[in-house]
């Protein structure tokens, strides 16, 4: 299974990094080793000093397909989800700077964690999804569908353009602004409205 991520698709995120708008969806990839579920503990790395959650909505795809067009791409997935892109920042920071590909401060071990999956036939219009992450007990994030930049059925066909979509992949849409660092002891709780989808602890 592959796993699909999109970068830069929440402006106000954008501006919290001083990140330009991107004409297109920024695509990056994870391997099957990046994912933590069933609300494991997340341990961190011991080459970041500068952890950071990201909270995203995942789509997880349930038929094989290539090229979708955007008014298809329904047709493609059942269930959304929630999860979390982790990012060394500070190693992110330096390959950026050195103009080095960033995979290795977001595609490590674990940097994917997967939460609940709910149908979407229970989740109305997928363009107007709120969620938000609780951090020891404190929101952090608090995020819409409404306010990606490439909306989701325009990403499946996106990343369908370059890769076949297999049963099974995931993709994560992109992170709302409020991202911030994790340090051993903290409590992540994540929901869609108010369905807790996952809870876990770092380590």
């Amino acid at each position: 299974m592959k796993i699909f991520a999109i970068g830069q698709n929440y402006i106000e995120h954008n501006k919290e990094l001083n990140s330009l708008h991107p004409a297109e969806p920024v695509v990056f990839m994870k391997p099957d080793t990046a994912l933590l579920k069933n609300n494991k503990p997340f341990y961190i790395p011991n080459f970041t000093k500068e952890l950071h959650y990201e909270t995203e909505l995942i789509i997880k795809f349930n038929r094989l397909g290539k090229n979708i067009d955007t008014v298809f791409a329904p047709r493609y997935y059942a269930e959304i989800g929630l999860g979390v892109d982790f990012t060394a920042r500070d190693l992110q920071r330096k390959l950026k700077a050195e103009g080095k590909p960033w995979e290795l401060s977001k595609a490590f071990d674990n940097s994917a964690v997967i939460g609940n999956f709910l149908p979407v036939e229970e989740l109305g219009d997928i363009q107007n999804i709120r969620f938000h992450l609780d951090l020891n007990g404190k929101t952090v994030q608090d995020g819409n569908s409404s306010d990606m930049i490439f909306p989701i059925n325009e990403l499946v066909m996106y990343v369908s353009r370059f890769f076949t979509i297999k049963i099974g992949d995931i993709l994560f849409t992109g992170t709302p602004a409020g991202v911030g660092s994790v340090a051993i002891g903290d409590r992540l709780e994540g929901y869609i409205f108010d369905t807790k989808m996952f809870d876990f602890y770092i380590k």
